[in-house]
């Protein structure tokens, strides 16, 4: 379970409940709800525009009576602080991936293990199937998170470096970037980097100054975040499939009208749709600017990272799940 000090927790509450009073003061004068989505992507990103048309969807549907509120850039702080001001009941939603779940609800995590699925198609049938329903139920209960849809595809995440990789034993010695997850950071151990955790938007200047020497993303967050001016070198290992969720507040969807609930589901996964083929249809283009920009983007065999990457299935005790979830991914 996630823990956090005295301190912390009274200003993530404090800090929920002035978000929460100035939403509720500003939609008085407008719609009977807003919901506030923090994101850490760029406004550029293929995927934003998927929030762009979840925001005015749910004012079509609603009647107006709720309102979407974007906030790229993780204007709202990072995606840790903004889930526990969700837990303490405040409006707000984030973009976020299985991992950070992880700590609340355990089966998230196998979302973000290596080589899960391959392409948007087949992690989309595990995050709308039956049992990913469960989890979804789990997590609300346990944790006062609600998941809206999981179906928000990012794209495969490939590694970020300044010299040509070819197998694991390449990066033998590289502080290489990666979400603080034991999932993310278990898979980049088992592909022979030392993982270092640090948040997204400090992760151009870490690697300006030196203080990491890789990282690992997507093409569309290499673009955003304009990584291609700090690396040399982008290996195309599609390590993980980067699926993530619209998650909000239990507690305050649970005051929400049955049809705004629904509005707020439907109108989530049909964005998610539209974000993900977005994001599928768009990298063709990003890969060839950054091969315009003198980035060297290279395909090589897989084999030795996949083979190095299967005991962070067993690591985490997610070896039988691995198994039922490629299955649903295959049908």
């Amino acid at each position: 379970m996630f823990k956090a000090t005295t301190t912390r927790r009274h200003l993530l509450a404090g800090a929920a409940a002035t978000l929460a009073a100035v939403t509720l003061a500003g939609a008085a004068l407008a719609q009977d709800y807003t919901l506030s989505v923090n994101t850490a992507l760029a406004t550029s990103d293929p995927l934003y525009k998927g929030l762009e048309a979840f925001q005015a969807n749910v004012a079509t549907a609603s009647g107006g009576r709720l309102a979407v509120q974007l906030f790229p850039n993780s204007q709202l702080g990072p995606d840790e602080d903004v889930l526990e001001q969700a837990r303490a009941g405040a409006p707000v939603a984030v973009v976020v991936d299985g991992g950070r779940l992880a700590v609340f609800q355990n089966e998230f995590g196998v979302l973000g293990a290596p080589f899960l699925a391959s392409g948007y198609d087949g992690i989309r049938k595990v995050v709308t199937s039956d049992q990913f329903e469960g989890w979804v139920n789990a997590l609300h209960d346990g944790s006062g998170l609600q998941v809206l849809s999981f179906n928000w595809w990012q794209g495969e995440r490939h590694l970020l470096t300044r010299k040509e990789v070819n197998v694991p034993a390449d990066l033998s010695g590289i502080r290489m970037r990666t979400p603080g997850a034991p999932v993310w950071t278990g898979t980049v151990a088992a592909m022979g980097a030392t993982p270092t955790p640090m948040p997204w938007g400090e992760v151009y200047s870490a690697l300006s100054t030196n203080v990491i020497d890789a990282a690992e993303a997507q093409f569309p967050a290499i673009v955003g975040a304009k990584l291609d001016e700090v690396i040399t070198h982008i290996t195309k290992t599609g390590h993980i499939n980067l699926i993530t969720g619209l998650v909000t507040s239990g507690p305050w969807f649970d005051t929400l009208p049955d049809d705004l609930k629904t509005i707020l589901r439907d109108e989530a996964l049909k964005a998610g749709d539209i974000a993900s083929y977005g994001t599928r249809d768009a990298l063709g283009g990003i890969e060839e600017e950054l091969k315009a920009k003198g980035i060297s983007v290279r395909d090589i065999d897989v084999t030795p990272f996949r083979e190095a990457t299967a005991k962070v299935y067993d690591d985490l005790g997610y070896g039988a799940l691995r198994d039922q979830l490629q299955a649903i991914a295959a049908n």
